[in-house]
């Protein structure tokens, strides 16, 4: 079968990504300027306490020297030991990225939800008041940035009407479920706790609504071509003189065949919306991978940085991965070209 050159391919090709984008966040993360060292040592420090901590972390090798150390320590997944907490950063990720991959995933079902519906309207109602004013609605939320989304979304729910938690992802006064997944909507549940549960869902829909409102609008968009070109088919013309019902036809045969542009986009979702975490988790205060690589940037942490970027390009690249292995599920024609 072509399925397993396929994924060769896609390993290899995944060698090259690590390499290109390691290559340029290490380049663009020491232009930036400042001296970690200092920063640790103290306004007040000396230049030899400043020396000696440069030494200590590295720093004071030659960049290309520093580079292919990293590269090493990655080839035998060693992600380095962060500049400011001195504890492995694997470690440090492993322990942020479930409430990252929690938001991530709840985003990315509401934003597939949101569009496809939506864009199935539009497609219905072409030319209509529905179909101009969905379109609106997606053009807006794509084009507003995130942090102007969460802004607004903090002043209405949070500020005027006080209907859900400002920030935070688990109240803290109550207890915590014991953590077996590391992601509270699971664990509360696996405990049976829902008290937890609703206060975990609760303050997880301002974030989710911030980062579902922009994805949805590209699925949105892509549904709503996707449903033209299939409403436009003879088999739809056929199976509408032969009497079936217009919500058979839709979704049955018109949304079936508009399925496999969807699952492209759901495989570039998935590294928008994490890398996209990043502001969205510094705003709502949540304990995520986003805020603290953010936190790692102001700090100019740089194995911290360099370890986040390869972590979210791996998952993208296995992602697309296996959504090219889903679409030899959907359509087994394209395995002769696989």
């Amino acid at each position: 079968m072509a399925v397993f050159p396929m994924i060769a391919r896609r390993l290899l090709m995944l060698i090259g990504v690590l390499f290109g984008v390691t290559l340029i966040t290490f380049t663009i993360s020491h232009l930036v300027p400042g001296d970690p060292a200092q920063l640790m040592a103290g306004p007040r420090a000396s230049a030899e306490a400043i020396a000696a901590l440069r030494a200590q972390l590295g720093l004071d090798r030659p960049l290309y020297v520093q580079y292919l150390t990293f590269l090493g320590n990655l080839a035998q997944g060693d992600l380095g030991v962060s500049v400011l907490t001195q504890r492995p950063v694997l470690q440090e990720l492993v322990g942020y990225f479930p409430a990252t991959i929690e938001l991530m995933l709840v985003s990315l079902t509401l934003s597939i939800a949101l569009g496809v519906a939506l864009g199935i309207a539009a497609a219905v109602y072409e030319g209509r008041w529905i179909d101009h004013g969905l379109r609106l609605i997606a053009i807006v939320g794509v084009s507003a940035p995130r942090f102007v989304t969460a802004l607004l979304l903090l002043l209405l729910f949070y500020g005027e009407l006080n209907l859900l938690p400002g920030g935070g992802r688990f109240d803290p006064a109550l207890a915590m479920p014991p953590s077996v997944t590391g992601f509270l909507l699971i664990d509360s549940l696996l405990a049976g706790d829902f008290v937890a549960f609703a206060d975990a869902a609760m303050h997880m829909i301002l974030p989710t609504l911030t980062l579902a409102v922009s994805t949805s609008g590209g699925f949105m968009r892509l549904a709503r071509t996707s449903m033209l070109e299939a409403l436009a088919q003879d088999y739809i013309r056929t199976a509408q003189a032969m009497g079936l019902r217009r919500r058979t036809i839709i979704l049955r045969h018109a949304f079936r065949n508009a399925l496999m542009p969807l699952v492209t986009v759901i495989g570039m979702a998935v590294g928008t919306l994490l890398f996209g975490s990043v502001i969205v988790e510094t705003i709502f205060a949540w304990p995520g991978a986003g805020s603290y690589v953010l936190n790692a940037i102001f700090s100019l942490d740089f194995p911290v940085i360099m370890g986040f970027t390869v972590i979210v390009s791996v998952v993208y690249v296995v992602t697309n991965l296996l959504v090219d292995l889903v679409y030899l599920v959907i359509d087994p024609q394209i395995r002769s070209v696989a």
